[in-house]
């Protein structure tokens, strides 16, 4: 066993790199992970530093391969995933042109809604865009700013220097595979939020010259080449090399963005087989075999990360998120109220409250939207917070409520999730780093009234995608084996005993939105970025 080949799998994500050691047949040997700051700027501005995500990925890598030994000999392949919706200013001499702009900036809103508007206009766009748009990609760029065109079209009017200076404008992983092999070039699914690629033939995803004249985006400007995500980019160039400790024989595998890669990982790869990913953000998701559009409720059938399909795309903004939100504004915050620092098993200690308060939290709602909303509305104005608190409500009550209002945001996914594929689910696999919560996992059981398949090594899932894609571009693995090979740790049934309760509250849940989001839109529209 000990020369038997390995894959080194990258998961690039907003928190900082995971990285991970693979068998050819998808066993997890070893893991590592280094995190990488937020810039928030104002106006709803957030950025990294990518040279910090390429020295975290090389600490990580070289904690990784000193886990098992002889690993740095045994690699052969090379298999990288990322955040989704950022984009790379790349100069000509091959460095980021200043930070790269993340998927949770939307200082681009204003100008999305210039390139997409027109009279007559159907849900904020201009009707014959619209229909542009749909018919060629099966969707339209988001009025929340937050699409890659819109970091590109910021750039282009608000920051005309950075802009200039740009040879290239690259997604994050399709930069870090730059970083590998010297190649600027991208993916069909990883290319979808430019909005510029018709997709209507799944094995022909291309560039469009009507698309990018409506876009307002140059062709020269991006990537080169669209590839499949099991293609292989290249090896190692002699610089990525020595960063990583690794021979310049190593094949890179293109890969796909993280929301791409959890699918893959999840199991979950056969036709509406859904998957609920539970990490900073959350969605939940499922393998179609049609494209379908449902522009109502921001969610569409994009290109997958398995070659010929196409996976159901929609996004919550905050999920795990709001425990750290919990963490780090409410109970441990450095602020004159608390100066001590947050303990090591805090996690441990709010499951343990939120389990300590009965089902319900006493009817404490919370509502999750602390950036905003993408799916089921794309609102980018709307704002979180407890509701139906009384002297009587305690902070079990708020922390369960917290757990338990992530979960009921992801029944009202599910709800038209499932009028969008025309049948109910019949089970959820759950990944991501909140699927490691026995709590949360019962709890997403209970409230979507579905059987909940916790994966094992759920904070892995993306790496794990990653080496399963690199795995198939080099041949060790076909696309039938992956469910087989994805292992799952424990199976939770919903409690019939609680499905009134959460009806009742998943009601009051969506009624909350109905009734206070103009509210928000007052409060919050042209002010983003002092909430």
């Amino acid at each position: 066993m000990s020369n038997t080949p390995l894959l080194l799998a990258i998961d690039l994500g907003t928190s900082g790199p995971k990285v991970a050691l693979y068998t050819a047949t998808g066993e997890l040997l070893a893991g590592a992970s280094a995190p990488t700051p937020l810039i928030f700027l104002p106006n709803g501005g957030v950025e990294q530093a990518p040279a910090v995500w390429w020295e975290a990925i090389c600490t990580a890598t070289q904690r990784v391969l000193a886990t098992v030994d002889g690993a740095a000999a045994r690699v052969t392949g090379i298999g990288v995933t990322t955040q989704w919706s950022g984009t790379v200013p790349l100069g000509a001499d091959g460095k980021p042109v200043g930070n790269a702009i993340i998927w949770m900036d939307a200082r681009g809103a204003r100008h999305i809604r210039q390139v997409t508007g027109g009279f007559p206009t159907f849900a904020g766009y201009g009707a014959r865009k619209l229909w542009t748009w749909l018919r060629k990609t099966g969707g339209i760029p988001g009025h929340s700013g937050k699409d890659s065109i819109a970091h590109i079209l910021y750039l282009r009017q608000e920051e005309p220097d950075r802009y200039a200076a740009t040879l290239k404008f690259l997604e994050p992983k399709d930069y870090i595979n730059y970083k590998l092999t010297g190649r600027m070039v991208s993916t069909g699914e990883t290319m979808t939020l430019h909005w510029i690629t018709d997709n209507r033939t799944i094995d022909h995803i291309h560039y469009d010259d009507e698309l990018l004249r409506l876009a307002g985006l140059e062709r020269a400007r991006l990537p080169d080449e669209l590839l499949r995500s099991i293609d292989v980019v290249g090896t190692l160039t002699p610089a990525a090399a020595a960063d990583l400790g690794l021979s310049t024989q190593v094949k890179v595998v293109a890969g796909a963005p993280d929301i791409h890669t959890a699918a893959v990982g999840s199991g979950a790869v056969a036709d509406f087989a859904a998957h609920c990913y539970i990490g900073t953000s959350a969605w939940l998701s499922c393998h179609v075999p049609f494209k379908r559009t449902d522009i109502l409720h921001n969610m569409a059938a994009l290109p997958s990360a398995l070659p010929g399909r196409y996976l159901l795309i929609n996004e919550h903004e905050i999920a795990g998120a709001a425990l750290n939100f919990l963490r780090d504004r409410i109970f441990f915050a450095d602020d004159a109220l608390m100066r001590n620092p947050p303990p090591e098993d805090v996690f441990a200690r709010l499951e343990a409250a939120a389990a300590a308060a009965p089902p319900g939290s006493n009817r404490v709602l919370f509502t999750p939207w602390l950036n905003g909303e993408r799916s089921p509305v794309d609102d980018h104005t709307v704002r979180g917070g407890w509701h139906n608190l009384s002297l009587r409500t305690t902070r079990h009550d708020l922390v369960r409520s917290v757990y338990e209002g992530v979960a009921l945001n992801a029944r009202w996914l599910q709800v038209y999730v499932e009028k969008f594929i025309r049948r109910p689910l019949t089970e959820v696999r759950m990944v991501g780093g909140g699927a490691r919560s026995d709590l949360w996992c019962q709890l997403h059981a209970d409230v979507l009234q579905r059987p909940v398949l916790q994966v094992a090594d759920p904070l892995h899932v993306n790496t794990r995608g990653a080496a399963f894609l690199a795995a198939v571009g080099l041949g060790y693995l076909r696309l039938d084996e992956l469910a087989a090979l994805t292992p799952v740790a424990h199976r939770y049934e919903p409690r019939p005993a609680l499905a009134a309760l959460y009806d009742e509250l998943f009601g009051e849940f969506v009624a909350i939105y109905r009734r206070t989001h103009s509210i928000y839109r007052r409060l919050n529209h042209g002010h983003e970025s002092e909430v």
